[in-house]
């Protein structure tokens, strides 16, 4: 499986961009040379070729997350510097590069499948939906980055012959990708309440997949609760809103035919269980931690200090020279004053024990409480004040048990150990003044606010879209008047090599690509 895999990493990268001709006659190789390779196999090796953008490690927290996504929701404070709002090349190549590599394996999936017999099409046939429910959440992600990307023509140089010239990708729309994927999945969900995988085929799929293991409930949960966030975050649309709100009303009408995640014990997620092997957490310190990534910003730290947050001492360590007191950094400040107080020891950390030394981290991809928050939204959005407050109140508990069970998967003791949250404190926070929900004026708000610090410095490529599409919870920057982008983007910009390699289909997205053009989704 390794070899399988390497080939094919090195086969097939930037599959979706035209490349040079010589960049394509080098790295695709003899067919004949490549081990075969089975549908099992194949499957394990697409899991695998994304989860350094699942599991937390150096590349993506460093260099692709650190400059950019985790500063536009301040997940984060950082000393303000000129240019700062503009995507450097580096996070976008990076993580470009790595979902067309994913891509590629994932249409080496399907070139596998479609050569078997339909017999043993039939009795595979679980891999592909499952694969089919990953590869759509990630690819929404990328979506969600940049609007058009390619997709229905991407990856198939190996599929093509090595042909390049009938490798070039051309883009798909935004929407229409958001419609393949809401159609695809909603057949999946109604697929696998009757799907019948023979027990041998199970038993395998359970040793190949080290998402659920090869739990059928949970990828059902998984296909469900991703169809839940990828509505909602639609629902504003106007060519997707009545859409939005029948089905959304169906999977939450109807658990047992569409079940979605309830509790932290279905939460999809890449566990790890031992060290020793390539499913692990260990650059998680250094991509987080390095050149002060991980210090806590003003405006999360003020929320959680002012309403007694039981998750502060869990998800924050305060800085060794504050005295235990909790502190963020301002982002009004100018960066000179910034830099001296990061340096100053007297500013918030994230709890290294819990998150960037713990080497147990898992993979987060999505888990009960931002199902709650998602429901909570709808439920408002339909004038049912006890179900959103129910649903509310559900997420903020599960968020809650979220980090503390988190600190206890980990092996590192840097960070005190953690006093036990009580009854007692869950109950005073949520009756505490910015989140005790029958006070509130602005619900929408609270659930945003929820939702946010939630996701903080773990899940910031849906933090960032949750934002932009809701303009919630309110974040405050400081104007960049050294450059045109005065603000966070709303978008990232292709990478060059599109208009370099790719430039006849690229020329159908030049118009759109740039900072200020908001997702189709984003109407506020």
């Amino acid at each position: 499986m390794k070899k399988i895999y390497l080939i094919f990493m090195a086969a097939l990268t930037l599959v979706v961009s035209a490349c040079q001709k010589s960049d394509f006659e080098g790295a695709y190789p003899d067919p004949s040379k490549i081990s075969n390779t089975t549908v099992e196999k194949q499957f394990t090796g697409f899991l695998n070729s994304n989860k350094w953008y699942v599991l937390p490690d150096y590349g993506n927290y460093f260099v692709v997350l650190r400059t950019t996504i985790n500063r536009y929701n301040q997940a984060v404070g950082w000393a303000n510097t000129a240019n700062q709002y503009i995507p450097g090349a580096a996070s976008i190549n990076d993580r470009w590069n790595n979902y067309y590599n994913f891509v590629a394996q994932y249409r080496e999936l399907e070139k596998v499948y479609s050569k078997l017999s339909t017999t043993d099409q039939t009795d595979r046939r679980i891999y592909m939906i499952a694969s089919t429910i990953y590869f759509y959440d990630h690819t929404q992600k990328v979506v969600d980055l940049h609007g058009d990307i390619p997709l229905t023509e991407a990856g198939k140089l190996s599929t093509n012959g090595g042909n390049y010239e009938k490798s070039y990708a051309k883009y798909d729309t935004a929407e229409g990708i958001y419609t393949k994927i809401l159609d695809d999945l909603k057949a999946f969900s109604d697929e696998l309440n009757s799907i019948n995988v023979q027990s041998g085929i199970l038993a395998g799929f359970k040793t190949q997949d080290f998402v659920n293991k090869g739990d059928l409930t949970l990828w059902k949960k998984y296909c469900n609760s991703l169809r839940l966030r990828i509505l909602t975050r639609v629902s504003g649309a106007s060519a997707f809103s009545a859409r939005a709100t029948s089905e959304i009303a169906d999977i939450l009408n109807n658990p047992a035919k569409y079940p979605t995640i309830t509790s932290n014990t279905d939460n999809i997620q890449i566990n790890v269980y031992d060290l020793n092997t390539d499913i692990h957490a260990k650059n998680f310190r250094t991509g987080l931690e390095d050149w002060d990534g991980n210090i806590a910003g003003k405006a999360m730290i003020d929320h959680m200090n002012k309403n007694t947050d039981p998750r502060l001492r869990a998800m924050f360590e305060a800085g060794a020279n504050a005295k235990g007191v909790y502190n963020g950094l301002d982002p009004m400040l100018d960066g000179q004053a910034q830099t001296a107080l990061i340096a100053g020891g007297t500013l918030s950390i994230y709890n290294r024990s819990t998150l960037s030394r713990n080497q147990f981290f898992p993979g987060v991809l999505i888990n009960a409480a931002e199902a709650s928050f998602l429901a909570a939204e709808y439920y408002l959005k339909a004038n049912n004040n006890a179900a959103s407050k129910m649903a509310y109140e559900k997420g903020i508990r599960q968020s809650i048990e979220f980090y503390y069970n988190l600190r206890k998967l980990s092996n590192d003791n840097t960070a005190p150990a953690l006093t036990a949250v009580t009854e007692d404190e869950i109950t005073k926070y949520l009756a505490s003044a910015d989140v005790n929900w029958d006070k509130a004026t602005d619900k929408l708000n609270l659930i945003a606010t929820q939702k946010w610090i939630h996701f903080s410095v773990v899940q910031p490529v849906d933090s960032w879209a949750e934002i932009r599409r809701l303009d919630l919870p309110k974040l405050t920057f400081q104007v960049d008047d050294a450059n045109a982008q005065k603000q966070p983007p709303f978008r990232w910009s292709y990478p060059s090599s599109e208009q370099t390699y790719n430039s006849t289909n690229y020329s159908s997205v030049r118009t759109k690509d740039n900072l200020s053009t908001k997702l189709f989704w984003d109407v506020k």
